[in-house]
């Protein structure tokens, strides 16, 4: 296939405020991942968002979907649970709409993540850890069954989740792509990523691209994928969606977290890590094309937990307890 010219667009735009600044993200080739000449992988730098990760786009969509709705208003106390990223995107854009908001998280994440939450002024509300983020999401609608003044946007049953990449990320990486787009893969987690880039691939390229979810054996805890077989799987996905879903353990995500960044340069957390590497095994198994995979978040939130300092056997088998 032909080679695609490389477009570099000075400064990203202009915007009014920090909120508009959300997505137009950067795709860059990672040219020494890929095994064949032929095969093209792209990393969509999610990391590049405000405050660092996918879930700007999802938080955005979710508020201004209620604010449409006329769900929400001034002094609206917004309610969700979450493992980090979707709470401190929230934050960040409550925060600038003038909007409370309280999470749910697991008592056990890195300390970034709750120093980044208190610093865009969220309440915390914690969560036993051992229960991962299935027990924030019961403790979140526990709360929100006892206060009707409260609004859950509640991400893992939203549409307006998906419809975020539907509207926007997928159609960035077409136009960027110029529609020649392989096989697309992303990490199954609340489902909104796959489902929404899914769906628009599907309908403008068929049975063409692949899309492949990244998903975690069970009893491996990846942070923020999820593995269907623990009981818990999100209303919004939609399996006859996927073509295919390729598992990764902990000790891959953590050695392709830090190949990602020794190889290619890029910083990036845990779940990026582990996407990137299905990623390659399907870069593997083609002879030429564009493969496009995820990078979730930045690896700033993870610096704590030792990802990038510790032996990666030392870090893959490390408690869940203690840094999930």
């Amino acid at each position: 296939m032909g080679q695609l010219p490389l477009q570099n667009r000075p400064c990203g735009g202009r915007y009014s405020d920090i909120v508009a600044a959300i997505g137009n993200t950067p795709l860059v080739e990672l040219k020494r991942l890929s095994p064949k000449p032929g095969v093209r992988i792209w990393a969509k730098l999610e990391s590049h968002n405000p405050t660092g990760s996918v879930k700007d786009r999802v938080a955005r969509a979710l508020i201004e979907d209620a604010e449409e709705k006329g769900m929400i208003g001034p002094g609206t106390t917004i309610l969700e649970p979450t493992s980090g990223n979707t709470g401190i995107s929230l934050a960040m854009i409550c925060s600038r709409k003038g909007y409370k908001l309280r999470v749910v998280m697991p008592d056990n994440v890195t300390q970034e993540r709750t120093q980044l939450l208190k610093m865009y002024g969220a309440e915390i509300v914690y969560s036993p850890g051992n229960l991962g983020s299935n027990g924030a999401v019961a403790m979140a609608q526990e709360l929100a069954a006892e206060d009707p003044t409260i609004y859950m946007p509640y991400q893992y049953g939203n549409p307006a989740n998906p419809l975020a990449h539907y509207n926007g990320t997928a159609v960035e990486i077409l136009e960027e792509l110029d529609g020649q787009v392989d096989a697309f893969v992303a990490g199954l987690g609340t489902g909104g990523t796959l489902m929404g880039n899914g769906r628009r691939f599907k309908e403008e390229l068929g049975d063409r691209v692949k899309i492949v979810a990244a998903e975690p054996m069970q009893g491996e805890p990846v942070q923020g994928l999820r593995s269907l077989d623990d009981g818990f799987i999100p209303p919004i996905i939609d399996l006859s969606v996927l073509d295919r879903k390729i598992f990764v353990t902990n000790h891959d995500a953590i050695v392709w977290t830090r190949r990602l960044l020794d190889e290619e340069g890029v910083f990036a957390g845990v779940s990026s890590g582990a996407i990137a590497s299905i990623a390659v095994r399907m870069a593997n198994e083609m002879d030429e094309g564009n493969i496009v995979f995820i990078v979730c978040d930045d690896g700033w939130k993870y610096l704590s937990s030792g990802v990038y300092t510790l032996p990666v056997d030392e870090v893959a088998n490390l408690d869940s307890t203690i840094w999930w």
